[in-house]
């Protein structure tokens, strides 16, 4: 049997380049190959998949805090401003004995006095709650410092 035309010149030398009869290559190592390739593949994404899943379930804990927070600062915020207003000063002011002051008077980098001082309208003072007043030796003196039993 014969394996076909004789080739010459040119095409005889390429044809002595390939093999002459059918090369039976190993099939398993590149089976082998293909199916590690698709199983790292595989594992890859199962593992970037539940990477990726971790973080939105973090991100929603995350946002649903945040808004949590929000809510809260909001809140607070409405506090401080419900405590701030002019009317509950004025209150809270009236509850702690203070009344309103007259005019004011300045004292000059030189010690001179501008303005009249005057105390409080005598009014304004009878408001049923005793005034704080401080003796003057509560600035000189230190407070006590804790002693520890034992020592």
């Amino acid at each position: 049997m014969s394996r076909g035309p004789e080739l010459k010149g040119r095409a005889a030398r390429l044809a002595r380049l390939f093999p002459a009869g059918r090369a039976q290559a190993a099939r398993t190592p590149f089976v082998l190959l293909v199916v590690l390739l698709l199983g790292g593949g595989l594992i890859g994404l199962l593992v970037l998949n539940s990477a990726l899943s971790e973080g939105a379930f973090r991100l929603d804990d995350l946002q649903r805090e945040t808004k949590s927070l929000t809510d809260e600062e909001q809140g607070l915020q409405r506090d401080v401003d419900a405590y701030s207003a002019p009317d509950a000063l004025q209150r809270r002011a009236r509850e702690l004995g203070m009344v309103p002051g007259g005019d004011p008077a300045f004292l000059d980098p030189d010690g001179r006095v501008k303005g009249v001082p005057s105390p409080a309208p005598a009014a304004a003072r009878q408001t049923g709650v005793k005034p704080l007043v401080l003796a003057p030796e509560a600035f000189t003196t230190p407070p006590p410092t804790p002693t520890t039993p034992g020592r």
